[in-house]
């Protein structure tokens, strides 16, 4: 299969306030230093405040510290909401999940991995072909992905789009970091790509988290047009009938959206651009 050209042109990386910050308290540390050296331990310690302050705030996945960050729709998209589904595709789970969202007529959006769409391509243009849209997950789902260096990150973030873009003839316009964690060097390398980094408003735990009840309840609390909702297909955990989590929720959740009178959508279908 022909992988298409990128959808969207490179986006122009802005520093964030916070990274501006950085950038001057560097510049003056080092400043500092080279004037008064024995004043090191306070630069020091200056550093080491500021290194603590990004990680913190690359742990919490809905932060828009290091970068936009879509935890919630555009204004535009009045009464829609999205459900993104990760780690897949998983050839047990996927297929019920894909039969149960013809059977409400709701969009998603999957959050597949590189590696596992190239071991089931079938299965991946199949999402595809139901209407629903494939985003990028990375190639490997490294669970150290946050602390890897730019360029490793990039070949992780560079090798998901490829493959997906090559099995499903479409290039991803989202991506989204493996829990959620990352680092100040991956927005300049979504920007290169023209991706946009997607988080979510509201998560169920559905990988660990074995009460389908309980997971609906986290999604549907106050639910609203706007919300993005996170489940998994992949490494999802079981009820202790054996259910794949998903499955027992993702009805109950269908139906607590329609009941509101909100339409599931793709994210790609609420970008001010659409894709071709």
């Amino acid at each position: 299969m022909t992988v298409p050209p990128p959808v969207h042109a490179p986006r122009h990386w802005r520093p964030t306030p916070l990274l501006q910050a950085t950038f001057a308290l560097h510049a003056g540390a080092l400043g500092l230093l080279a004037l008064q050296p024995g004043l090191w331990p306070w630069s020091l310690g200056a550093l080491a405040a500021n290194h603590l302050s990004l990680t913190a705030v690359g742990l919490w996945p809905r932060s828009r510290g290091l970068g936009p960050n879509w935890v919630r729709l555009p204004p535009t998209a009045a009464g829609q909401v999205a459900i993104t589904i990760d780690d897949g595709p998983d050839p047990k789970v996927t297929p019920a999940v894909l039969d149960l969202l013809d059977h409400f007529d709701a969009r998603a959006n999957f959050f597949c991995i590189g590696a596992m769409a190239q071991r089931y391509p079938d299965l991946c243009r199949e999402i595809v072909r139901r209407g629903h849209a494939v985003e990028n997950h990375s190639q490997h789902h490294d669970h150290h992905f946050a602390i890897l260096g730019p360029r490793r990150m990039a070949r992780e973030i560079a090798a998901g789009q490829d493959s997906l873009a090559a099995v499903t003839g479409q290039r991803p316009c989202f991506f989204r970091p493996t829990a959620g964690l990352r680092s100040p060097f991956l927005e300049p390398i979504l920007a290169r790509h023209g991706l946009y980094l997607a988080s979510w408003t509201r998560r169920g735990y559905d990988t660990r988290n074995r009460d389908a009840d309980d997971v609906v309840r986290r999604l549907t609390h106050d639910l609203a047009a706007g919300d993005i909702l996170l489940l998994h297909d992949g490494n999802a955990a079981r009820t202790a009938a054996g259910q794949p989590v998903i499955l027992v929720a993702l009805p109950q959740v269908l139906d607590r959206a329609a009941a509101k009178g909100l339409k599931t959508v793709t994210l790609r279908s609420t970008l001010d651009r659409p894709p071709r």
